[in-house]
């Protein structure tokens, strides 16, 4: 009898349990679903304006974000891995591209570029996404540091002709940096040939579905 007493209340104890889990469960699915859109809305507002300032200018009545483009490997573009482009509009006509291309061969690695291209084959502007620059020299690619990557506002493969994008020390038309050359020769390269792919596939880009996003 003692035995069976004893027993009662570990078995209560279990059903508790497994309410209060259930209950938890089903508050945070809840939550998850109160606030998902919220969640999705905020992530889609940062890469709005993330995006717009390579669009400086620029009018545009489309939200960056709506007509997005994955161009997977083999590509000319820069980079090992799938490109992504932006496909930017007014009125419904296309007005310019964002490319988000991968610049191999910096200083210290990798430099994660935005490209903005207008149909006529204008530079709308650039900005660095991600990099690992050596802080005090190659770390001036950054708006925040120096102006260094606005000088390619307004440029393209007729101002100056393909042969002249390069640093100045190399012969070019462009400004580099005092003490790196390396980081501005592969940005350089990576701006030259993402206005030679754009040049060679423009029709293309905007004939395209839009696809989901497969690269972070």
């Amino acid at each position: 009898m003692v035995h069976r007493m004893s027993e009662r209340p570990v078995w209560k104890s279990g059903v508790t349990l497994a309410v209060i889990a259930a209950v938890c469960t089903a508050m945070v699915a809840l939550t998850w679903q109160l606030t998902a859109d919220r969640i999705e809305k905020n992530k889609t507002e940062w890469l709005e304006r993330s995006l717009q300032p390579a669009l400086a200018g620029l009018f545009f009545d489309s939200g960056v974000t709506e007509s997005m483009l994955v161009i997977p490997q083999p590509h000319e573009l820069p980079g090992k891995d799938a490109a992504i482009v932006y496909r930017v509009y007014a009125a419904d006509k296309p007005v310019a591209a964002l490319f988000v291309v991968t610049a191999r061969d910096g200083y210290a690695g990798p430099i994660r570029l935005l490209i903005g291209i207008e149909m006529d084959g204008t530079v709308t502007g650039v900005r660095v996404l991600e990099h690992r620059e050596t802080p005090g020299l190659g770390d001036r690619i950054e708006t925040g540091k120096s102006d260094w990557v606005l000088q390619f506002d307004g440029r393209s493969l007729l101002a100056p002709e393909p042969a002249r994008w390069a640093i100045k020390g190399d012969g070019g038309d462009f400004d580099q940096l005092t003490g790196a050359s390396v980081t501005p020769r592969a940005i350089i390269k990576a701006i030259r040939q993402t206005l030679l792919y754009f040049e060679g596939n423009v029709e293309a880009i905007f004939a395209a579905e839009s696809s989901e996003e497969e690269t972070d």
